[in-house]
Order: C-alpha cells, then structure tokens, then sequence
C-alpha cells in the first residue's frame, strides 16, 4: 500500500471527511441562537444562547434551546452550548443542573436523550449522526401546531367547549377548555405554559383530557368539571423563547395586582374570565399552574393562622398525588407573593397551587420524562381530583 492510499484509509476511518454543515432554526419553536462551526475542526459546532429579556431585569439566560443541525451522514459531532450565566436583577440566578439532558430526533416528532457534560459555563453534548439531520432540544417540544390538531380532534365531542378568552400580545387567540358539565358540584382549573419552554402542561393536560372523553369517565364528570387555558404564552412558543411573553413580561408574576392589558394582555384575558366566573357563581374550587423546572415540587403559600385550612386542603391534595400518580417529590412553603398561586388565593379566594415537573428525572418513574410519561400523570389527575372533591 502506497503512502498516498495509507493516507486516504486513515482519513476514511477517522471520519474526517464527514462533517457538520449548517445549524437551522427556521421552524416553528426554534430557538434562536448565535452559531459557528469550528474552522479547525468541522464536527464540532459552537452555539450561543441569546439571553431573554424581562422590563425589570438585567437578563436571563436562556434555558431553552431547539435547533436542527444538518450533518453529512457518518458524522460523529460536538455540540457545545455557550452563555448559561444566569443573570437575574444584577444578581446570579438559578445555575444550570451539571445532569441536564438533551432530547434528540430524526423527525422532530420520536425524541430520545442524550447526557450532556456541564463545565464551566458550558453543556457539552457528542451525538453521531446515522442520517443528514437531526433536531435537538432541551425538553421534548410541543408546539402550537400540537395544541391545534389536539384541540381540532376533541372539539366536535359533545363534552367539550372551547371558547376565547382573548388575544396575546400578537394577537394569537387564548382557549379555554372545558370539559364536562358547566353544573356538575365542583370545578378545576389549570394552566400550561406561562413560561415558554416549559412543555409539561401541555402534555398533562392532553393526557388528563383524553382521559376524561374515555368511555370510563362519567363517574367524573359528574363530580367535576375541567377547565383548562392550555398554553398561555404562545407567542414565546412560536419564537423559542425561554420565560417572558414578548412584552418582556413573566406571566407567573405581580399577580398580587390586576394585570397590565397592554404589556401582559395574556394575564389581562385570564383574569377577566375568572372575574366572569366568579360573577357567575362558578368560582373555580381548585387552580393549578403547571410548570418545568429542576425539582418538581407543588409550591404552596407558607403555613400561617389566615391560611390554615387552605394549607390543609392542598396537604391532602398532594397526598392523593402520591397515592393516584408517579409523583413523589413533594410539597414546599415557599411564599412568593407574584405567583400565580398565591395571586388567586389572595385577591379572588380561590385555592391556587404552582406544581412543578422535574424536566431531567421523573423520580417517580426512575427515568429521564417524555411526553408520554407526562400524558400518563395528567391520566392519572382525574382520580386525584376525584378523590379530592369526594
């Protein structure tokens, strides 16, 4: 064998010919992000999260990512995530977890994870690419395009209402989902994506619908009724945003004032349904904001005199999430006055709750949680609020 020919057969077998070609974020949800392939190497790819921005902060990191690299195939690649200083009113916020995972898809439809190697600012992640693309995302994604082939499959069922609350600050229209009898004893309320990047209400509240619409469901309904905003923050949704809606607001905060209908329309529609409902004599018994985070923890108001049976009432609700679903994390008093849940407890009376999903590990499980496990838990709801309504 020649040296020349030597030569080729080393660069074949090292995977130097392959390599990464163009980082794509022209699709719906796609987090926008600052890019470039390494000039030395071209299997590696660099990417710098661009910060979301609140009116009262200096910066957010973004948390979020979802892009698609295009590679030739064969290619073993080096994806290496940058700006994940969390900046937060001058002050350092929540760092990014050194076990944080990566969902992966050919199709951006069947996802699967990676680990990822968290050091020193940066998430490493090393993927070989069996085909010319591949999409990559921090949690398994759901889209407006999800939430309109969900809603278009559930609206001719007799059960179901869906209605408009309002607009986004776009001018997207917020739904409101109700499933079951306007009249039945009790009622519940949940909401899904306040915060951007935060799929899981989206897939429990699908799950818990589904659920409800099964022909097994009737002894429900008629102890309860659902009514759900599915995804509140839509506009953040379509962008690939992390936080804020795209007035630069949280909309999981100063709910312990009335809304702000310019910058935060999203809130304004949410609160003006409730006040209707309320007027109408169909307060709901039970709120419930769903979220992602690290911990996965249902966030109540801190225990005091004022409170005491509200605190009781969400103790037994938590026990009967231990006992009906996969949840095991827990409950914690920690008191945060702008929250969603203590808003509505506060100013409209009504038992409010922030309850949080672990996006990395779903202890309950004992695995890294998909969709489909958050589906099952929002399955596994309507007997928690079956119970608890008994």
């Amino acid at each position: 064998m020649n040296k020349y020919l030597a030569l080729f057969f080393v660069l074949v077998c090292t995977n130097t010919f392959s390599q990464i070609q163009y980082v794509n974020t022209a699709f719906e949800n796609a987090s926008q992000a600052d890019w470039h392939i390494d000039s030395t190497n071209k299997n590696i790819v660099e990417l710098g999260m661009i910060y979301d921005h609140e009116r009262s902060s200096v910066n957010r990191a973004n948390g979020h990512w979802h892009f698609q690299i295009q590679a030739e195939p064969g290619t073993d690649a080096t994806i290496i995530l940058k700006n994940f200083e969390n900046i937060w009113n001058g002050r350092a916020g929540y760092p990014v977890s050194a076990k944080t995972n990566c969902m992966v898809s050919k199709d951006g439809k069947k996802w699967w994870h990676i680990p990822g190697e968290f050091i020193d600012g940066t998430l490493k992640f090393k993927i070989h690419f069996d085909t010319d693309k591949l999409y990559f995302a921090s949690v398994e994604p759901y889209r407006i395009s999800d939430l309109e082939k969900f809603l278009a499959r559930i609206k001719g069922n007799p059960l179901v209402q869906v209605s408009n609350a309002g607009k986004t600050s776009e001018g997207r229209n917020l739904e409101i989902i109700r499933i079951g009898n306007p009249n039945a004893p009790h009622s519940v309320f949940l909401r899904g994506r306040a915060h951007a990047w935060e799929p899981a209400g989206n897939w429990i509240t699908e799950g818990l619908v589904n659920s409800l619409l099964e022909k097994d469901a009737a002894k429900y309904l008629k102890r309860y009724c659902v009514y759900i905003m599915p995804m509140a923050n839509k506009d953040a949704v379509a962008r690939g945003r992390t936080r804020f809606n795209t007035q630069g607001v949280d909309l999981n905060r100063k709910w312990d004032a009335p809304a702000d209908s310019i910058h935060a329309p999203e809130k304004h529609a949410f609160e003006k349904w409730l006040k209707m409902m309320i007027a109408k004599g169909k307060k709901p018994d039970l709120a419930i904001d769903l979220h992602n985070d690290q911990g996965g923890n249902v966030h109540v108001n801190l225990p005091r005199e004022d409170n005491k049976e509200y605190t009781e009432r969400i103790t037994r609700f938590v026990d009967l999430l231990y006992r009906h679903t996969w949840f095991t994390e827990g409950m914690t008093n920690v008191t945060n006055p702008g929250s969603l849940g203590e808003g509505l407890v506060k100013r409209f009376g009504v038992d409010a709750i922030i309850y949080e999903f672990n996006y990395e590990w779903a202890e309950g499980l004992k695995k890294v949680p998909m969709g489909e496990d958050w589906k099952l838990l929002g399955k596994q709801l309507r007997e928690v609020f079956y119970q608890y309504f008994k």
